[in-house]
């Protein structure tokens, strides 16, 4: 059996597969393990790309994590994030006496007469993201709190996201409710994922799981090779026979295989099917784009952090999406005496951001925390860029029937292959969601018949009163913007 991908979802399969008495081989085309859910490690300082908090409605999945590692290696870390707006920290979920007291006396009046206005003459067009929200929330909080973040992460206005996603997302969010909340607040609020007070997370990172991962399923006699690309997927008459990879050293080789779990990026899984695909899947695959994904971590004085694990900067005059104080997540992450501020970026591959020097983007990102007057540019001490490719599946009107259309064709031509995971599924799955689809294509490989689609929309992964947690449906894209750099 191959497992294609030692991301969390790859290597979930793989040591089910161990478990099982199997021994799969598990193709890496990167340098380490854990895909976005890695540790990265630079000169002793650990990153970790996009945070995660170690929590989940899924038992199976709390079961493995603990499986996999012992609980000493786990810290019980709490839950801080803000909104950084015009100098000021707005709790995250908000709370409304504490924006309420940023606003200010004079702000806040301005803000309820336009939610009055908003509610009594809605904007006409509300099949757009915007004129939904601003019908909820009037004009002046939609600008504070909702526009400039969303467009930083999608690269696209809010005004052509379709509202279908907000419906999702904040259907039941409401001033009245949020006024209430913020009144009577609930310890541990866990019935709602966004508002847990507290997590598990791995003392060295999420890549400790990944790595400990990959060494229980080599101890089983599986094999995970690192720097190996997959470049055919062979399918014959009866399905997937074999894959040909290419080796760390540049020669190829072909692997049988009796099935294969692809945690890969889909539009790539198409690209490899031998032979070609039909017309209509292969432009099925083309068509699933990407969001692309970079960190610039800079090493400051543990004095200039926050005990947020996240903020998100909402300032409109700055590009930098989120930052992330690694030394929240983990004292082991830092070193004493010293923390390092992870800023995030969120952009497309090729794009002047993603393509500028590191030194120009350490330079960027250090001239951002001065204007964003978190610290002083003279306090960084050191810089590292971490990029990520295809960080993050691109939902536009399309995506859905693209997804079709390939499923319905590995159904019918390949259904020994198995795609799972969130690049792997382009499905909005966060890792204990992806880890649980390669756990139930496990079973399913041993005559189980499970609906893996289904993971991530039932009843037990809503949020209060939505009707699941279904990715943002995004224009179409058919060129990646241009980034903009200005260190000044």
């Amino acid at each position: 059996m191959v497992v294609i991908g030692a991301g969390p979802a790859g290597l979930t399969a793989a040591y089910q597969l161990v478990k099982a008495g199997r021994r799969p081989v598990v193709l890496e085309a990167d340098e380490v393990v854990g895909g976005i859910s890695r540790t990265v490690v630079r000169d002793g300082w650990r990153f970790d790309i996009g945070g995660h908090r170690f929590f989940t409605k899924v038992p199976e999945v709390e079961a493995l994590w603990h499986e996999i590692l012992p609980d000493e290696d786990f810290l019980l870390r709490p839950r801080m994030s803000r909104i950084f707006y015009e100098g000021k920290y707005y709790d995250y979920p908000l709370k409304a006496m504490n924006a309420l007291v940023n606003l200010g006396p004079v702000e806040a009046v301005l803000c309820g007469l336009s939610y009055l206005r908003a509610r009594a003459a809605p904007p006409r067009d509300q099949a757009n993201y915007e004129g939904w929200l601003v019908a909820r929330f009037g004009w002046r909080l939609y600008r504070t709190f909702f526009k400039t973040y969303t467009e930083k992460v999608w690269g696209v206005p809010v005004s052509e996201m379709p509202a279908d996603w907000a419906a999702q997302r904040v259907k039941n969010l409401d001033l009245g409710k949020a006024v209430l909340n913020a009144l009577t607040p609930k310890r541990n609020q866990k019935e709602i994922t966004s508002l847990i007070e507290e997590f598990q997370y791995p003392k060295y990172g999420p890549g400790m799981m990944w790595e400990r991962c990959c060494d229980l399923v080599e101890e089983a006699g599986g094999e995970v090779r690192l720097r190996t690309a997959v470049e055919r997927i062979h399918v014959g008459p009866s399905g997937v026979e074999a894959v040909t990879v290419r080796r760390p050293d540049g020669t190829i080789e072909r692997i049988a295989a009796s099935h294969v779990v692809s945690s890969m990026p889909m539009r790539s899984l198409v690209r490899a099917l031998d032979p070609a695909p039909p017309p209509e899947v292969a432009r099925a695959g083309a068509d699933l784009h990407y969001r692309d994904f970079l960190t610039v971590a800079l090493v400051v004085p543990e004095a200039s952090g926050f005990p947020d694990n996240w903020i998100y900067i909402h300032a409109t005059d700055v590009q930098v999406g989120r930052i992330q104080n690694f030394g929240s997540w983990s004292p082991y992450m830092v070193k004493d005496g010293r923390t390092c501020l992870g800023l995030e970026y969120f952009v497309f591959e090729g794009d002047e951001l993603w393509s500028a020097p590191d030194g120009d983007l350490v330079a960027l990102a250090t001239a951002e925390l001065q204007r964003l007057g978190l610290v002083r540019a003279a306090d960084v001490e050191a810089g590292y860029v971490v990029r990520v490719p295809k960080a993050y599946p691109y939902y536009d009107f399309e995506y859905q029937a693209n997804v079709a259309t390939i499923c319905g064709f590995l159904d019918a031509h390949a259904p020994n292959l198995h795609p799972v995971g969130r690049n792997g599924m382009h499905k909005y799955n966060n890792q204990d969601h992806s880890m649980y689809t390669a756990m139930l294509t496990v079973e399913n490989i041993f005559g189980a018949d499970h609906d893996v689609w289904t993971v991530n929309v039932e009843e037990e992964y809503h949020e209060a009163g939505s009707t699941g947690r279904d990715a943002p449906v995004l224009p179409r894209r058919d060129a990646a913007p241009a980034g903009t750099l200005d260190p000044g």
